[in-house]
C-alpha cells in the first residue's frame, strides 16, 4: 500500500488530527493557531494540500486521516533506510548501535521482535 510523504511541518499538524479526529476544520484551525502558531490561512492550505495526496479527507468540514500515524512512521523509515542505508537494516542497526547505548531491555525487546516471540 503507497503511503503518501507527509513532510516536518505536516507531520506536526497530523499529530494534532491524530489526537482529536474527526474534528471539525475551524477547531482543528483553533488548535493548530495555539500550538503550531499557524494562522488559520496555514491550516486551509495543509488541509487542502494534504487531502490532494490522500493523507487525510474534509468532508462536511470534518477532517479525518486517511492514514494512521503508524503507517506514516514506516513508511518514513523505509524511505530513510533504502535513501542512507541502501536498503540495509543492519547497516542501519550497526550504526544506530554505534550513536546510541542500548538497555539491556531494549537489546532484549529487539532480540524479542526478531525472534517472532511476544
Amino acid at each position: 500500500m503507497y503511503i503518501p510523504k507527509v513532510y516536518e511541518s505536516e507531520y506536526r499538524f497530523c499529530l494534532i488530527l491524530w489526537e482529536h479526529e474527526p474534528i471539525k476544520s475551524r477547531e482543528l484551525v483553533k488548535l493548530c493557531e495555539e500550538r503550531l502558531g499557524w494562522k488559520s490561512s496555514t491550516t486551509y492550505t495543509v488541509i487542502k494540500r494534504l487531502s490532494e495526496r490522500g493523507v487525510l479527507k474534509n468532508e462536511n468540514t470534518i477532517v479525518t486521516s486517511l492514514v494512521s500515524k503508524e503507517e506514516v512512521q514506516e513508511a518514513e523509515l523505509s524511505d530513510m533506510l533504502e535513501r542512507t542505508f541502501e536498503g540495509s537494516l543492519p547497516a542501519f542497526i550497526a550504526a544506530f548501535g554505534r550513536r546510541e547505548k542500548l538497555s539491556e531491555k531494549e537489546i532484549e525487546e529487539i532480540r524479542h521482535m526478531i525472534e517472532g516471540s511476544d
